[in-house]
């Protein structure tokens, strides 16, 4: 049998190992192996003698023994022929492993060990292919691991005809078990990174009374590590809400983790009730300091229910969509700023309309972003899938995430932020109510605000403590006005399902402090018998300059 035709099915490893065996070639023979004209002082002679003083013995390859070389080998070779796979030979080392073979049996009966690697399709596929085949890392019963190399051999001496495969299984079970250690601390990490993220998401989102929301986070698949991104809905009082979405660039427990900061930090920002592009700015210092090579994206939107519409900024973020009742879809317009974290940029606030009956949403680029694909194509098709999107926002959350082929296997973390300003018909309506008295003149203005609220309170049949309740928050808080503040002031009076609400706005931006008065002082109560009775009370700057004082009651039955 010649070595070096066998010798070459081996790996390269095995290969040289083999070659470094003790038949080696002896000085006398080396005039013949050198060629013609090797007499004395020629040039052929010179290399013998050199050869001869340096390297006195060179492998003979071809005249190894095969047997002997695959007996030595550590790898696990068998021989198998024919259709049926008869046992050929087999190594020491596949005898170690397996026990002994018997020769000429088929592999069916007599090696076990194939049939449970799957290898008997394997060889049915080398014979009739004369191609090699690999498999890796498949285990054995016995609990060792092995990658097999099937490569179709020439055995004309076995009576059944000349096709043979030869079988080599390197022992790769060290290798195997610490891939799957790498393996399981990934699911490890990934997992905690995962049980991290959605701690820090809210549980439950708060529920205003003028919208309904629902959101959809989705995870990318196993193969993915978890992304920083994030919601969140924010009850501002006096009726306000905001809403927030972002995405913190990179993976793992560290984005998550940042993506928790600035989540808290964005919720002690919103009570300061601040412009949406004050946040932003706050934000954006916040994201630096926490590490200033990791860079975020944010949109931070504010609803306000007497205004009709969202008022946003943007820091890198993508375009908040809204579907009108109609079914049209409108893309929020600049400003964007640059993403949270770069710095040195003043963001600007902008406004889109949201009217009753509309949807608005807010997504992060897991949900339109592809690979080959143009970013503005992904959100087009996120527009004309929201076209379409009617139901509750939990089912045009659902339909969304559906349309955009998002699966447990998406590579990309995916939130999506779904809020819905509903049309109030029939006895709906009457539980949501708006009235605003334009306070003109000085202080004669009170008693007209005081007269105005009993009425409007009295008509919304409100219980006789709150309507009292009610009808003094507003007089102290016009009284309030008048004295600190400058005109244009309006007193308005809103009912929700859950609570009413008391604003009275004017020109003046500086904004009221609680304060106790002195036993002697004439003034300085108006604010602390506000806080007292009321359920909460806050102030805000409004856009232009100017400030809003609220305070709400809940209703009687309401949680």
């Amino acid at each position: 049998m010649n070595f070096t035709r066998w010798s070459a099915r081996l790996p390269g490893t095995q290969r040289r190992a083999a070659a470094r065996t003790d038949h080696t070639i002896t000085p006398d023979r080396l005039p013949d192996r050198l060629g013609e004209g090797s007499g004395p002082g020629s040039v052929p002679a010179a290399r013998a003698e050199q050869l001869t003083d340096e390297a006195p013995c060179l492998p003979a390859v071809d005249d190894l023994p095969t047997r002997e070389v695959l007996d030595r080998i550590p790898a696990l070779v068998a021989l198998v022929h024919g259709p049926d796979h008869r046992i050929a030979y087999v190594n020491d080392a596949y005898a170690a492993a397996f026990g002994v073979r018997p020769e000429g049996a088929p592999a069916r009966e007599a090696a076990p060990e194939l049939d449970e690697l799957g290898l008997l399709p394997l060889l049915d596929q080398v014979l009739r292919s004369s191609k090699p085949r690999t498999v890796k890392s498949r285990k054995a019963h016995s609990g060792r691991s092995y990658t097999i190399t099937c490569t179709p051999v020439d055995v004309t001496a076995t009576p059944e005809g000349s096709g043979g495969v030869l079988i080599f299984a390197a022992d790769v079970t060290d290798h195997a078990e610490a891939a799957e250690r790498l393996r399981a601390s990934e699911r490890s990490q990934r997992q905690t990174a995962v049980t991290l993220q959605r701690s820090l998401l809210p549980q439950e989102l708060e529920e205003p009374d003028d919208l309904r929301v629902a959101a959809v986070y989705q995870p990318g698949g196993t193969e993915a590590a978890v992304g920083g991104d994030w919601y969140d809905v924010i009850t501002l009082g006096g009726g306000r809400t905001a809403l927030v979405i972002g995405d913190v660039m990179g993976r793992g427990v560290r984005a998550a983790a940042i993506m928790g900061q600035l989540r808290t930090a964005v919720r002690a920002y919103a009570r300061l009730d601040l412009p949406p592009h004050e946040v932003l700015q706050l934000l954006d210092g916040l994201a630096t300091e926490i590490d200033a090579n990791q860079i975020a994206t944010c949109a931070y939107a504010v609803h306000d229910p007497n205004e009709g519409k969202l008022v946003y900024a943007s820091a890198g973020h993508l375009p908040i969509l809204v579907r009108d009742e109609s079914g049209a879809v409108q893309r929020a317009d600049e400003p964007t700023g640059p993403p949270l974290g770069t710095g040195g940029w003043m963001h600007a606030s902008g406004s889109i309309p949201l009217t009753p009956g509309s949807t608005a949403v807010l997504y992060t680029d897991g949900l339109v972003e592809r690979r080959n694909e143009d970013l503005d194509e992904g959100i087009a098709a996120l527009e004309r899938a929201l076209s379409g999107a009617t139901g509750s926002p939990q089912v045009v959350c659902d339909r969304l995430v559906r349309s955009a082929g998002v699966t447990a296997d998406h590579d990309d973390d995916v939130a999506v932020l779904v809020l819905q300003h509903p049309a109030r018909t029939g006895p709906d309506s009457d539980l949501f109510r708006n009235a605003a008295l334009e306070l003109l003149g000085g202080i004669e203005a009170a008693p007209r605000a005081r007269a105005f609220a009993s009425g409007v309170l009295t008509s919304w049949r409100f219980p006789t403590e709150l309507h009292d309740v009610g009808v003094l928050a507003a007089s102290e808080l016009v009284a309030n006005s008048l004295q600190h503040g400058t005109p244009p002031m309006r007193l308005r009076l809103r009912r929700t399902d859950r609570r009413l609400i008391v604003e009275v706005t004017d020109g003046d931006d500086h904004l009221p402090l609680r304060r106790t008065a002195e036993p002697g002082d004439e003034s300085g109560r108006g604010i602390a018998i506000v806080a007292t009775i009321a359920t909460s009370w806050g102030s805000r700057r409004t856009p232009g300059g100017g400030k809003a004082v609220w305070c709400e009651f809940v209703l009687p039955g309401s949680k």
